[in-house]
């Protein structure tokens, strides 16, 4: 069993790493380049992510196996994880431009990508992952927003730019980002049609379809072509940092309180999907487009995807030792 996780686990994460590769090669064969990796990357954050999360937050059954303890307890860790990241990257990080992309990084996983394939591969149906989705990721990208709003920012040189005058002024700024962020809007577009069951006409959600689905390997393809060695190798402990929170600490942290809180089967592998899961790539798109750091942000998207192979096969084969899945 241990064996046949891994190898679901590496089938899951490793085409990401190759397309992260293929983006690195084709920048240094020079057929990707900065007039490639500019607009394609704002293409994923205005367009093709926002498309892609309403169209699966639209086809989710929000009220088969509702469970309001579930929803709620996922809602809670999603707080304590972000803040607590965020408030230990505040006092623990002497660079402060790292702290925002760190905080996202090291919190972010990519629930809504890989839950339903983990769930479906164990159980044989998605079991409790859409309500996880529904509970987290939406809040996954709120906290994301907000963090890097009111973390230092800078430009494309690096240097600072310097925040607004007044604490009320950078709320304000923190509010708008949030309603205007494309991504909180794709979100808060599909809720309605699951709430109300609302299916689009074939045509139009074939679409949406095609259009959703370049997001990921849009994004992963911007990821390796905008790595660069030097400055990679300098924020290595950061994103080593980052990538064992992401996929060791905070499942070590809240898998022992969801057992304790009495979650079993999908529930639990639904709660080890949130909380230990690779570092979404969406977080360099956002990283990027809000003047946070992108390389720290593609190398622990990078480190996560690389390890997330070991981190989740170990946690499942604690799970089951335990007799929790």
């Amino acid at each position: 069993m241990a064996m046949e996780n891994f190898r679901f686990a590496l089938n899951s994460t490793m085409p990401v790493f190759l397309v992260i590769l293929l983006g690195w090669f084709l920048q240094k064969t020079g057929l990707l380049n900065d007039g490639f990796n500019k607009p394609a990357n704002q293409y994923v954050f205005q367009c093709a992510l926002p498309v892609s999360l309403f169209q699966s937050i639209a086809e989710m059954d929000l009220y088969s196996d509702f469970n309001p303890r579930f929803c709620l307890f996922c809602f809670a860790v999603t707080t304590v994880m972000f803040m607590g990241v965020w408030g230990a990257a505040w006092l623990l990080m002497k660079d402060r431009r790292m702290v925002g992309a760190f905080a996202q990084a090291a919190a972010r996983s990519s629930a809504a990508i890989l839950g339903v394939a983990f769930a479906v591969n164990i159980y044989g149906d998605v079991g409790m992952v859409p309500m996880m989705i529904v509970a987290a990721v939406p809040f996954f990208n709120i906290y994301a927003v907000l963090i890097l709003s009111f973390s230092p920012q800078t430009d494309e040189a690096g240097r600072l730019i310097p925040p607004p005058p007044n604490g009320m002024e950078q709320v304000k700024r923190a509010c708008l980002n949030v309603l205007k962020n494309p991504i909180i809007i794709g979100i808060l577009a599909g809720i309605p049609f699951a709430l109300l069951r609302i299916r689009l006409p074939v045509m139009l959600n074939s679409a949406i379809k095609m259009v959703g689905g370049t997001a990921t390997p849009v994004a992963l393809l911007v990821v390796g072509a905008s790595f660069s060695g030097g400055e990679a190798l300098e924020k290595w402990k950061p994103a080593a940092a980052a990538t064992f929170t992401k996929l060791f600490l905070l499942p070590a942290l809240f898998l022992p309180a969801a057992a304790w809180m009495g979650f079993r089967g999908s529930e639990m592998v639904a709660i080890l999907i949130m909380v230990g899961s690779p570092t979404t790539v969406s977080c360099y798109v956002m990283a990027k487009n809000m003047h946070n750091d992108g390389v720290l942000t593609a190398n622990v998207v990078l480190l996560a995807t690389l390890f997330s192979s070991v981190s989740i096969t170990l946690w499942l084969f604690v799970l089951r030792t335990f007799a929790l899945i």
